[in-house]
């Protein structure tokens, strides 16, 4: 059976549409077989949503990796305009629906690329968010966190999204090794919502 990690285009295709309500606005996302979350909006998306619009103010440019069929990347980019950003996934399926989404919402500020972890990124962000695939493997993930470091801005933050039992505290350290730093922001219904910014010291000895 194919993992919404990885392609199989053997998976049959049955689209179906899962709403969701956030800040007042409906959400009618496509959804599909072989896609994370297929049968309604994850509630860690949720959560995150929540506490990154209460203490950000999202400008610049944003990575959304492993973004799935849009379910964070869309809505902030719904509410934040200005910035621009990218949602990434190694998911072709999520990523073919992800862009029908965006369509579907009306968004200019967005693009949508597939890629293996950081394999065909290139670009630096200002911010970096992560509800990291848990059934790929601690391996997976923790290469997606340790890698997104050289792919912030000097100022850059790093936000992750993880429930505590699903290795909320272990990962912490781990990119507390990465960035030197890695702050608690808040924890809702078993979900922990981490910070960890690029130290500008180690940014500019990086350039």
């Amino acid at each position: 059976m194919g993992q919404y990690f990885t392609n199989d285009p053997n998976i049959r295709s049955h689209e179906r549409i899962i709403s969701c309500y956030f800040n007042e606005t409906k959400f009618d996302f496509i959804s599909d077989n072989g896609v994370f979350s297929k049968s309604e909006i994850d509630q860690g998306s949720l959560v995150f949503l929540k506490t990154v619009t209460k203490f950000y103010n999202f400008q610049g440019n944003i990575l959304d990796l492993g973004s799935g069929y849009g379910t964070i990347g869309l809505i902030l980019a719904h509410f934040y305009k200005r910035a621009k950003f990218l949602l990434a996934d190694v998911n072709t399926r999520a990523c073919a629906l992800a862009r029908e989404n965006a369509k579907r919402f009306n968004l200019s500020n967005v693009e949508i690329r597939e890629t293996d972890c950081f394999s065909n990124i290139t670009e630096k962000f200002d911010y970096i968010l992560i509800n990291p695939p848990i059934r790929a493997g601690k391996k997976i993930i923790y290469e997606m966190f340790s890698q997104a470091y050289s792919h912030l801005t000097a100022d850059g933050k790093l936000l992750i999204v993880i429930r505590k039992n699903q290795g909320a505290e272990t990962a912490s350290k781990f990119i507390q090794s990465v960035f030197n730093n890695c702050t608690l922001i808040d924890r809702n219904k078993g979900y922990y919502i981490y910070e960890a910014k690029k130290e500008l010291s180690k940014a500019i000895t990086e350039n």
